[in-house]
């Protein structure tokens, strides 16, 4: 366990502009879906929210597939809460437009941008912008790297085997005051140390199993910042979850739309059928999933920090086709109940 103080932690909600259905039952638009997504950033900066994250995507379910403009859009309505992705593909796209995108985006908030940059857990996007899965990891390390130069904001001069070389190529807008990047990592080794080598904070997706099962990947990052002779940096937690005023009431909330999204991305996967009694597993102590009363959330939230020493918790508070209304509340709750109960007891 690691001790942490209040100041030590900020915490945050993440959503993939998942597809949800009206009082009718009728699935919504994706323009609508989208609207929606803008508003639920305003209220979670009106509560008092850290960070809103939003994710990529190139599929059915999912509205979102050019986040910055919806962080933009945000941006325009917000004050203090930070914006970024959750996360951004950048295997199948270009870092120098990631960068810049970014950078623009950090001007319209004055200075509340960050990217989370990963390969996606979905490959739709190698196949609709001209990639080679073959070069799955070829394409991020290569990328990755490139991304890191860029990120010193000053001329670039870098050549690799999967894009065109630059030379003395200065990029911009320019942010005067760095643009803040993570690497997010669904758990292996060698994605750890990748994220260390090359300076990134640590935002580790725990989307399923006990999160203490991940202590291991947060001592090795430590280790290899220290061999690569860097200074600490930030290790965040993003993992889903739904709050309502009961336990039971989250749980039925919540229940469709995980047992929806599971089953659609099971039937290509080939994992089995989702259940109640592996949702009410997933839900428990040993779960990845934050679902239930604030203190029940706050209580599993404040345990999964200090067992990982995490800097920043992201709660992705969109599943399936659970409804803009109870987001919405699901958001009001997280701000105004499970940050101060979260707060209280790191401090006690």
């Amino acid at each position: 366990m690691t001790t942490l103080s209040p100041q030590d932690l900020d915490l945050g909600l993440d959503t993939f502009g998942d597809v949800t259905r009206d009082a009718s039952g009728e699935l919504i638009s994706d323009a609508e879906t989208i609207r929606n997504v803008v508003d639920q950033a305003v209220l979670a900066d009106e509560v008092g929210v850290a960070f809103f994250g939003v994710g990529e995507h190139h599929r059915p379910e999912f509205a979102i597939s050019s986040p910055e403009i919806v962080l933009a859009a945000a941006a325009a309505r917000t004050k203090n809460i930070h914006l970024g992705t959750a996360v951004t593909v950048l295997s199948s796209d270009d870092p120098v437009r990631v960068y810049e995108r970014f950078a623009t985006l950090d001007a319209v908030s004055n200075g509340r941008a960050e990217v989370i940059l990963g390969r996606g857990s979905f490959i739709e996007s190698f196949p609709l912008f001209g990639y080679d899965l073959r070069d799955y990891e070829a394409l991020f390390e290569e990328k990755l790297d490139l991304f890191s130069q860029l990120l010193i904001e000053k001329p670039v001069t870098w050549r690799g085997a999967l894009r065109a070389p630059l030379t003395d190529a200065n990029v911009f807008p320019k942010t005067g005051h760095g643009l803040t990047a993570w690497v997010g990592v669904g758990g292996t080794p060698e994605s750890v140390v990748r994220a260390a080598r090359y300076g990134y904070g640590l935002m580790l997706a725990i989307i399923g199993g006990p999160a203490a099962r991940f202590r291991p990947f947060v001592d090795l990052y430590h280790r290899s910042l220290d061999s690569f002779g860097r200074d600490r940096l930030p290790v965040g937690i993003h993992s889903p979850g739904h709050i309502a005023e009961t336990d039971q009431l989250a749980w039925e909330e919540a229940y469709e739309g995980f047992e929806s999204m599971n089953n659609t991305i099971g039937k290509e996967r080939g994992w089995p059928a989702y259940s109640r009694g592996r949702f009410q597993h997933d839900v428990g102590p040993e779960g990845s999933l934050y679902v239930g009363s604030p203190e029940t959330v706050a209580r599993k939230i404040t345990d999964t920090v200090q067992r990982l020493g995490g800097t920043r918790f992201d709660m992705k508070f969109s599943t399936g086709t659970l409804s803009h209304a109870k987001m919405m509340r699901s958001i009001e709750l997280f701000g105004t109940r499970v940050q101060p109960l979260v707060r209280d007891m790191l401090s006690s």
